[in-house]
């Protein structure tokens, strides 16, 4: 795992620029802590920092292989998790590897097929290749975005980075904001290719994109395509089973000390339960760890996204396998700490307005890296088996817009916070209208399905390529800011693109959520986690969090010039701020949330708005 970056460009000689290649590289440093390294030719620079998860004397990058018409030389971030069967498949072809890392791999995978290595890969990856046989710079990202990717085009060529930072360090890009970007910060659709920094844009998950002289060009080589299923119940269950036990054993395999985050969830206890048993064959004790807020199981209110606090379900699943478990207890103090919220948006680079759910991933993953380099997640699961509640509302099925905003509207409201100019400017209810309209027309349906498996299909498809991406990219990039490498096997393509294609029925042919994840995984499960009804990633109900928040928001208001107030509406914030903090819920705290956050993003930042 690592952060990458690079600049091509045809009409200028790098190689008198390497102290802005240089700064590019070092702002990955937080992505690789353990190595860097750069190369650079007459039109092509690229950095690289590692974090060393496989072969830890043998992976530097960038790595190079001389061929007779030129070298081809590679920055590589992620992990293909089949890499041991690629190199014997490559050695056969009379390839010679002097390391055992999986980049040469990728690399040598390259000069035996192309731009066609993506089809041959299962993992997650990110990863440019400068090839002077041709003159092109050719990126590559896996196929469900798991790791970011972002590129800048350039008037004779382009920058890429792993994050947006490594691109602005180059001052070629210019730190512009306009309104196509702030629409999207506050719609929740997550655009494919967005990016909020204007003329910059994401390599889009499953997308090969090439520069030469020519220009930019693209080239999707995977989407989700509608495909009959035919195995019956037993069956789909048993492949459900097959597919995640194979997905376990091979994202486990690391050099370094490996865990799982534990929530007490379905997801997360599946993963720990084919974890631990995997790692028991090698006498080895499997770390879990979770994250959990001072109180909150005493003093837990239900509410409608949660049911029942985490703390009973995880002591099960821990006490079930046997594994060493650690909980990371956080207070309201730790959780509106200023200088973790900027921590949290520069790893960000946005102003995401997602308060103590992305401070306390942030506290946590860094508690994790003091003890473990790697960890797995059940990011994803209910994007893949439909789990979220909304799937199962008859009303928000019959929305006329993306799901989680049906069904939380009230919970991510923008309307009030800005200022009434702005919110008529950005016209975000257009915005996601259009947008949505552009999801569905994107969908491929099966002919002969009924109505409802039409509509169901939607659903999960836009769950597997909008709102999943979202949450990818906020794990990643709160992991990784600590040096932490966060795996999802419920990602892998051949899972996602199976169960993808089972129809509704079977996904709920117990009358719940997620019956094939269950069934599948039920016999690593203690019982109480195979009864328990989906809960989402914890918040923190202590008033004092919200009082906190209240508190820091009075001194952006005697601020009279902080640059916020370009955005946010005074009058709003200065009623909420003065509202007893019990009845600040739902969007008034996403609010204060977003005013803090927007309010150290323009410091750390200091963005250009074109608001015109």
């Amino acid at each position: 795992m690592c952060g990458i970056t690079g600049w091509v460009a045809f009409d200028a000689d790098l190689t008198q620029r390497r102290e802005t290649l240089d700064a590019m590289t070092e702002t990955m440093s937080c992505r690789g802590p353990d190595d860097e390294g750069t190369w650079v030719a007459p039109h092509a620079a690229l950095g690289h920092r590692r974090l060393a998860i496989i072969d830890l004397p043998g992976g530097r990058q960038p790595m190079s292989v001389h061929t007779p018409n030129g070298e081809v030389a590679m920055v590589y971030s992620g992990e293909a998790y089949n890499f041991t069967e690629l190199r014997a498949e490559l050695a056969g072809l009379g390839h010679e590897f002097i390391t055992d890392s999986d980049t040469e791999v990728v690399l040598h995978g390259y000069l035996q097929w192309g731009e066609a290595v993506a089809d041959h890969l299962n993992g997650m990856y990110a990863f440019a290749i400068w090839d002077a046989r041709d003159e092109k710079l050719v990126m590559i990202r896996d196929r469900m975005g798991i790791k970011p990717f972002y590129y800048y085009p350039t008037r004779d060529g382009v920058l890429f980075g792993s994050e947006p930072k490594a691109i602005l360090a180059n001052p070629s890009a210019r730190k512009v904001v306009d309104a196509d970007g702030l629409r999207e910060l506050f719609a929740f659709t997550k655009t494919p290719g967005w990016s909020l920094w204007k003329g910059m844009y994401e390599v889009e998950p499953g997308t090969i994109v090439r520069v030469d002289r020519g220009g930019v060009h693209t080239h999707t080589y995977w989407k989700l395509d509608a495909v009959e299923h035919t195995d019956d119940q037993e069956t789909t269950v048993a492949r459900v089973r097959e597919l995640m036990t194979d997905i376990v054993h091979r994202q486990l395999v690391a050099d370094v000390p490996r865990c799982v985050l534990l929530s007490g969830g379905l997801d997360s206890s599946a993963i720990t339960g084919l974890a631990a048993a995997r790692l028991a064959e090698d006498g080895e004790q499997l770390r879990t760890f979770s994250v959990d807020f001072f109180g909150q199981e005493e003093n837990f209110q239900p509410d409608e996204m949660r049911d029942t606090p985490d703390s009973p379900f995880i002591r099960d699943v821990a006490k079930l396998v046997g594994s060493a478990h650690k909980d990371v207890m956080l207070d309201p103090g730790a959780l509106t700490d200023p200088e973790v919220r900027r921590a949290v948006i520069t790893a960000r680079d946005i102003p995401a307005g997602l308060g103590d759910m992305d401070a306390s991933l942030y506290l946590l993953f860094k508690a994790i890296r003091s003890e473990s380099t790697v960890a797995l997640s059940g990011e994803s699961a209910d994007e893949v088996f439909g789990g979220y509640r909304w799937f199962h509302d008859e009303e928000v099925r019959k929305a006329d817009t993306f799901p989680w905003l049906a069904f939380r509207t009230g919970m991510l409201d923008n309307s009030d916070v800005l200022r009434p100019e702005v919110s008529k400017l950005l016209d975000v209810p257009s915005y996601i209208a259009d947008q949505y309209r552009t999801a569905v027309a994107q969908v491929d349906q099966l002919d002969g399905a009924s109505e409802f498996e039409q509509r169901m299909r939607t659903f999960c498809h836009l769950h597997l390529t909008r709102m999943v991406r979202s949450l990818l990219d906020r794990k990643d990039r709160a992991s990784m800011a600590v040096g932490l490498e966060v795996r999802v096997p419920f990602c892998d393509h051949r899972l996602v693109e199976y169960v993808y294609n089972t129809p509704w029925s079977l996904k709920t042919f117990d009358g719940r959520e997620k019956s094939l994840l269950r069934h599948a995984t039920k016999h690593v499960l203690p019982q109480s986690v195979v009864d328990r009804v989906k809960s989402p990633y914890p918040s923190t109900q202590d008033p004092g969090y919200v009082a906190a928040l209240q508190q820091q928001v009075k001194e952006v208001l005697a601020t009279p010039d902080s640059p916020v107030f370009s955005l946010v509406d005074r009058n709003w914030l200065t009623e909420v701020v003065d509202t007893d903090p019990q009845s600040v819920k739902g969007g008034a705290r996403h609010g204060l949330n977003q005013t803090l956050d927007l309010h150290h993003w323009f410091d750390i930042y200091q963005p250009e708005l074109q608001l015109d």
